[in-house]
């Protein structure tokens, strides 16, 4: 059976846009509808006849309507099979119609949990009917169609339906049903119980793009929104212009806003990241001035970069920024002069935030490998106390610039290690597989920025330096000393601590410990 038409059509919606318009659309077809409640009562007030369900069921809805559709003859009307002899007998012994078509959307679950609502009313707008009748018209497709969603009632309206759209209508049914069980396991977990790892764990994700490829050619990507964002991520940005963001795209560009969101309340702030790496940092009096700062830590690395900025993108900047080639700009906002400016590069991604992500968020972060996933806490730890382990204690400039560079480290592929001065970064090891050559890169960085912008000296010479993870030796601390770096922020916890501690005492450095971790894999 492919083409049936629609006889009779239950609806039964929370949602009730678009709905008044399928009734009158169902009745011009001579669709006899049946309906509950708010929805029969707004069906009427248009002027179309409907019929109640305690009229079709013979019992009235009770318990504050928690039952109203829960009865053989609504579920016995979507589950029949309709050519089968034994159906169609228990349909005639019981007086049970066939239902063609269910519409139906439900109680506000996630919506009512986002207002901050009791959990008395939380509880109550978890729909038990709705959900019931969806599985059942969905798992009965071949006859019924079930729709969930008012973006397809233009589907249903003409009093007919193919099987290919029964089937889609179907999946998405399930998918519909699948989140909101989601959405109520997540809250009973995470909120009622307080549990940070639960037995089972649910996740919804609704598809936002199909991308070009993945990080390679032959890879296939898309991007998936989760169901209810709780921050606005690169997704949930405004692409201004440019070209349809990659898999690379927007990888990067969640690095660059993470890091620049740790910035949201500071002065004026910009990052240049590649690779998901920070190449470049600074603080300034003006945005200008920091994209300036930050660029001039890296040159080379910056292009092809993604740029993130805590303040609104004025035309001073966007000028300054179209000198080299970018491949994404991420901004709160941006004035009329700058996205003029802008427009005459037509391949630059530029995406406005509004308000920047709240860096002390919670969440749960997720690495899938082979036959599971990985599944963590976001690091969402803040620069905690600092504990001055060496002789001499750190300036005022000097623990500032560490509270900078660590920071930054925060947000560097493991090891990590940061050099700055003067709220910029001055040099940045990431990735390398001992703490002594991601400082050695880091000098070596800075060494070049110097030399390609001609300064006298290297921006490490007086810089604080940061790294992820306690220095299991004293070597990479003196490779900073060499660097010229005076003071040290890490975590450590080494058992070599004491050896660390007396090289930079030997050294005159200032060093903090801060008992965090920064591990970023």
């Amino acid at each position: 059976m492919t083409a049936i038409p629609i006889r009779r059509a239950l609806l039964s919606v929370s949602d009730k846009t678009g709905i008044v318009d399928l009734g009158k659309a169902l009745a011009k077809a001579n669709v006899e509808l049946v309906s509950t409640g708010g929805t029969a009562k707004a069906l009427r007030d248009a002027g179309l006849t409907v019929r109640d369900i305690s009229d079709l069921t013979g019992f009235p809805e009770m318990m504050d309507g928690r039952v109203k559709t829960l009865h053989p003859k609504v579920h016995g009307g979507l589950l029949a099979v309709r050519d089968d002899k034994a159906h169609a007998a228990s349909m005639a012994e019981h007086e049970i119609g066939a239902i063609d078509l269910v519409v139906v959307n439900l109680y506000p679950f996630e919506e009512t949990v986002a207002r901050g609502a009791e959990r008395d009313e939380v509880i109550e707008n978890i729909d038990i009917g709705g959900p019931s009748m969806v599985r059942s018209a969905a798992k009965n497709h071949a006859y019924v169609a079930i729709v969930t969603d008012p973006a397809d009632y233009a589907l249903v309206a003409g009093g007919s339906t193919t099987l290919e759209d029964r089937k889609r209508l179907a999946a998405k049914a399930y998918a519909a049903t699948a989140a909101y069980d989601g959405a109520i396991a997540q809250w009973f977990a995470f909120v009622d119980q307080r549990e940070s790892f639960p037995q089972v764990l649910p996740v919804t994700l609704t598809l936002g793009s199909a991308l070009r490829y993945g990080e390679n050619p032959h890879q296939q990507a898309a991007f998936y929104a989760t169901h209810k964002p709780s921050a606005n991520g690169v997704g949930q940005a405004r692409q201004v212009q440019g070209k349809e963001l990659s898999y690379n795209n927007f990888n990067d560009a969640d690095a660059a806003l993470d890091l620049i969101s740790e910035f949201r309340d500071a002065d004026p702030s910009v990052v240049i990241v590649k690779h998901a790496n920070p190449c470049g940092v600074a603080t300034a009096k003006t945005i200008e001035q920091a994209y300036a700062d930050a660029f001039a830590c890296d040159t080379v690395s910056a292009f092809g970069g993604i740029i993130a900025l805590n303040r609104k993108l004025d035309a001073a900047t966007a000028r300054a920024i179209t000198g080299i080639f970018t491949e994404v700009v991420i901004a709160p906002d941006a004035d009329d002069e700058a996205l003029a400016l802008f427009a005459a590069k037509k391949n630059l991604r530029l995406l406005l935030t509004g308000d920047l992500p709240d860096p002390a968020r919670g969440g749960l972060l997720a690495k899938a490998i082979t036959g599971g996933w990985l599944v963590q806490g976001r690091d969402n730890a803040s620069v905690p106390e600092m504990k001055v382990v060496t002789k001499r204690a750190p300036t005022k400039n000097e623990l500032a610039d560490c509270r900078f560079a660590w920071t930054v480290a925060k947000h560097v592929k493991s090891n990590a290690i940061v050099y700055a001065k003067d709220g910029a970064a001055a040099g940045i090891g990431a990735g390398q597989m001992n703490r002594l050559e991601s400082a050695r890169i880091a000098a070596w960085k800075a060494k070049d920025a110097a030399d390609k912008a001609g300064w006298a000296q290297p921006r490490t010479i007086g810089s604080a330096v940061a790294s992820d993870a306690f220095f299991p030796f004293a070597d990479g601390l003196l490779a900073a000393v060499e660097a010229g770096a005076t003071a040290v922020i890490q975590p450590g916890g080494s058992i070599r601590d004491d050896e660390v501690i007396a090289a930079a005492d030997a050294a005159n450095l200032a060093m903090v410990f801060t008992g965090v971790r920064h591990f970023r894999h």
